[in-house]
């Protein structure tokens, strides 16, 4: 903070440890504690500090006291929270992570005689059963990625017009 004290002027709470210089203590509570009585640099316990801020307006040492692990881990065993228990996994959770590739999920080319990805999409999960159509046979249907599917399933779920039945299986609502 050197010299500048425009950070300085902005900290309400100050603590000072001990300092070797006395005009360190003026550095780090401020301009003029030096003179009115905060002697930093005449700490000598170990654990010693100076605090100032708005409820400490007068220079008064105190001490902080040593924790040792063996003391933080006793405290935290008798007074401290056990975890919540984590939630119940659900067996049909509706979005989860895309099936890996399968052995044949090749895109095969459109020719003009198909119709339109999105139109092939929306028949094969109409022709789903109750099981619903599976995101590989969507994809060598449609001749798009999985990526491209997806999406699409997605955007139809928010409106409520497909729905998944399973992991990575979809069907028209309704």
């Amino acid at each position: 903070m050197g010299r500048n004290t425009a950070v300085r002027s902005q900290m309400d709470v100050r603590i000072c440890l001990r300092v070797r210089e006395p005009r360190d203590t003026d550095l780090i509570l401020g301009q003029g504690s030096l003179n009115s009585g905060w002697h930093a640099h005449k700490l000598t316990q170990p654990g010693e500090f100076l605090i100032s801020d708005p409820e400490h307006p007068t220079p008064e040492r105190n001490r902080a006291y040593l924790i040792t692990d063996e003391t933080r881990d006793q405290h935290a065993a008798r007074f401290g929270l056990s975890p919540a228990p984590l939630p119940a996994p659900v067996a049909d959770a509706l979005w989860t992570a895309p099936e890996p590739p399968q052995a044949g999920d090749v895109h095969k080319p459109r020719t003009h005689d198909q119709p339109d990805p999105e139109t092939a999409l929306w028949a094969a999960l109409g022709d789903a059963g109750a099981e619903g159509v599976t995101v590989a046979e969507l994809v060598r249907t449609t001749g798009k990625g999985r990526t491209w599917v997806y999406d699409r399933l997605h955007q139809w779920a928010e409106t409520g017009r497909v729905s998944q039945t399973a992991r990575g299986r979809w069907r028209a609502s309704g």
